[in-house]
């Protein structure tokens, strides 16, 4: 090996570094030339086969090429990170002169939206909004409401169960027991949440949501519960419509009764919500004088009062994420 081999290598390795024209390229051709098993390395592994006199000079010949070639690609490197970020200052360039664009507008889900509207309503009137889970034991979500053990509701067809005391809440009747327990008369409450039952359908979907409400005080009666809930609805969807009130059968309310409201167009009657007056069994069971106090409760099925209001047909539309459907209600 000779001093002409080693000046060679430096205006080679010079040349490949000023024609590499990106990083990556730069990058190749310094491990070609001072990377472990490049030439200049391979230099100094052969430096042992030449005169012991020559060594010397090679050796510092082969470390001066090492600095000079590393020097040379710094600079090229340099050179081309500054073309890069002054490329992507160019791409990147905001002109003021262009129009601008507007950016897409989103808005709440319909059934969000009802909540708010029915939270602005009851709030006026002093009720206070409360949840509760919605993993629930079978005492609260069956037990607590005077639901039997043989009623239907607890069969696997119809309920999503965990083990023999879990399940996924079927309603959100539990919340009451639970205001009912940790907070004493008067009561005025409401919740909102999800619920789950085994139903699949155009009207039903394994996962909803359902709005309790529960007033707990002396001297309440039926008339107080129907003024309530008719006000509530007219308010909601901001006309006088046909209402009818009719006696129903819940475990957990005593009287209990529906309100349907008349489809316009058909002239058929669409149930919309259940109540009635709670049932003293469960007063006494949650330590409230019977004597004192009485109260009622109601359900509201979020989805059905938002597809009455829309004029919607298919519950399951709602949990779809169509875009095209959900921008209806900007």
């Amino acid at each position: 090996m000779s001093l002409d081999v080693v000046n060679n290598l430096v205006i080679l390795a010079k040349l490949a570094i000023t024609q590499s024209n990106n990083i990556d390229a730069l990058e190749k051709v310094r491990i070609k030339f001072l990377g472990k098993k490049g030439y200049l390395n391979q230099q100094i592994k052969n430096i042992y086969h030449t005169p012991s006199e020559l060594r010397p000079k090679l050796g510092a010949a082969i470390n001066k090429a090492k600095k000079d070639i590393y020097k040379t690609f710094i600079e090229q490197k340099n050179i081309l990170n500054s073309k890069r970020i002054k490329n992507t200052l160019i791409r990147d360039m905001l002109d003021v002169t262009l129009p601008g664009r507007l950016s897409d507008i989103g808005t709440h889900h319909p059934i969000t939206g009802t909540i708010k509207r029915m939270k602005l309503f009851f709030k006026s009137l002093g009720f206070s909004v409360i949840y509760g889970p919605e993993i629930e034991d079978d005492y609260f979500n069956f037990d607590a409401l005077n639901i039997p053990a043989y009623h239907p509701s607890r069969d696997e067809h119809d309920t999503f169960w965990f083990d023999e005391k879990r399940l996924l809440r079927t309603h959100t009747s539990g919340v009451q027991i639970r205001a009912m327990t940790d907070k004493n008369p008067p009561i005025r409450i409401i919740s909102f949440g999800r619920v789950y039952r085994k139903d699949y359908d155009h009207n039903h979907t394994p996962m909803f949501h359902q709005m309790e409400g529960l007033m707990i005080d002396s001297n309440i009666d039926l008339s107080h519960l129907k003024k309530i809930l008719y006000d509530f609805l007219y308010n909601f969807f901001g006309k006088k419509i046909d209402l009818r009130f009719r006696p129903s059968y819940f475990p957990f309310t005593e009287p209990s009764a529906e309100i349907d409201v008349m489809e316009q167009k058909t002239g058929n009657w669409l149930e919309l919500l259940g109540c009635g007056m709670v049932h003293p069994k469960i007063l006494h069971h949650v330590g409230i004088n019977t004597e004192k106090f009485s109260g009622f409760a109601f359900g509201i099925g979020i989805e059905r009062l938002t597809m009455l209001l829309y004029n919607i047909s298919d519950m399951r539309v709602f949990f779809k994420n169509d875009l095209q459907f959900l921008e209806q209600f900007k």
